[in-house]
C-alpha cells in the first residue's frame, strides 16, 4: 500500500507540472497578438469577433499558475489540509472556465456564416478598394489561389496574380479539358494557344482558416485543461484516499 501511494504522490506531481505549463501556455496565448497575422484583414475590420476565449485564458491563466503551485507545495510536503484545498479551489476554477468559454464553441460558425457575407458585399472584386485589391493579389501569388469564392469574383477583370501554368506535358496530353491539376481554363476561346489559365482553388477557405485559427488553439488549450484537471481532481481523490487508509492502519 504505501508503494501505491508514493505511486500515485509521484504521479500527482507530475499532473499538476502539466497544469503549470498549461497555464504558462494560456498566459502567453492570451496576452499574445496572433489574430494580426490574417492576409487582407482589412477586409474584417466590421467583423465582430468573441473576446470571451482571450479574457478567459487571459483571467484563468495566472489562477492555473498559482493553484499549480500550491498543488505541487501540498503534494511535495505531503500537507493533507492544503491538498484538499487546491483539490477544491482547482474544481472551482474548472467549473467556472467551462461555463465563461462554452460560447467559444458556437463562435467558430458564427464567424464562418459572416465571413460569407463580407465575401459576398465585397464582390465583384474589381470594384473593391485598391488596397484590398493589392492584399488579395499578394494573398493570391503566394498561396495559389484566385478570388475569394472562385475565379469569377474578378468577373472579366483577372489579375496577373490568379494566372496558372499546367504542367506542360499534361497540357499537351489533355488539351480539350477544361481543368488540370490545379489550374482551370477561362472563356470559350477554343484555340490552345488563347487559353487562360487560372488557378481553381478560391482564396475564401485559406482566410477562414485564418481567422479561425486563434479560435481553434484557445478551444484546445481550454480543452487541455478540462482533461488534465478531471485527471488531476482523479489523482488526488485517491492519493487522499490511500493516504487516510494509512493513517488509519498505522
Amino acid at each position: 500500500m504505501a508503494r501505491c501511494w508514493s505511486y500515485l504522490r509521484g504521479l500527482s506531481i507530475c499532473v499538476t507540472v502539466l497544469l503549470l505549463v498549461s497555464g504558462v501556455v494560456m498566459i502567453g496565448v492570451g496576452f499574445s497578438s496572433i489574430e494580426g497575422n490574417v492576409p487582407v484583414a482589412e477586409l474584417f475590420d466590421q467583423l465582430s469577433i468573441s473576446d470571451d476565449g482571450v479574457l478567459a485564458l487571459q483571467v484563468f491563466g495566472p489562477i492555473t499558475v498559482v493553484l499549480s503551485v500550491l498543488g505541487i507545495s501540498a503534494a511535495v510536503s505531503n500537507h493533507k489540509l492544503l491538498l484538499l484545498l487546491f483539490s477544491a479551489l482547482i474544481f472551482v476554477e474548472f467549473v467556472a472556465l467551462m461555463i465563461v468559454a462554452s460560447p467559444l464553441v458556437h463562435v467558430e460558425a458564427e464567424v464562418n456564416f459572416a465571413v460569407e457575407d463580407i465575401f459576398l458585399n465585397v464582390t465583384p472584386l474589381h470594384r473593391a478598394e485598391l488596397f484590398i485589391q493589392t492584399e488579395l493579389q499578394k494573398l493570391q501569388t503566394s498561396d495559389s489561389c484566385c478570388g475569394l469564392r472562385s475565379f469569377e469574383d474578378w468577373g472579366n477583370h483577372l489579375p496577373d496574380s490568379c494566372s496558372c501554368s499546367p504542367p506542360a506535358g499534361l497540357s499537351a496530353q489533355t488539351s480539350n479539358s477544361s481543368s488540370l491539376g490545379s489550374c482551370v481554363m477561362t472563356g470559350t476561346n477554343p484555340h490552345p494557344s488563347d487559353k487562360l489559365w487560372v488557378h481553381s482553388e478560391p482564396c475564401g477557405p485559406i482566410l477562414k482558416s485564418y481567422l479561425g485559427f486563434p479560435i481553434k488553439l484557445r478551444i484546445g488549450i481550454i480543452s487541455a485543461f478540462a482533461t488534465i484537471t478531471v485527471n488531476l481532481q482523479l489523482l488526488v481523490s485517491s492519493y487522499y484516499y490511500f493516504h487516510r487508509l494509512m493513517e488509519l492502519k498505522n
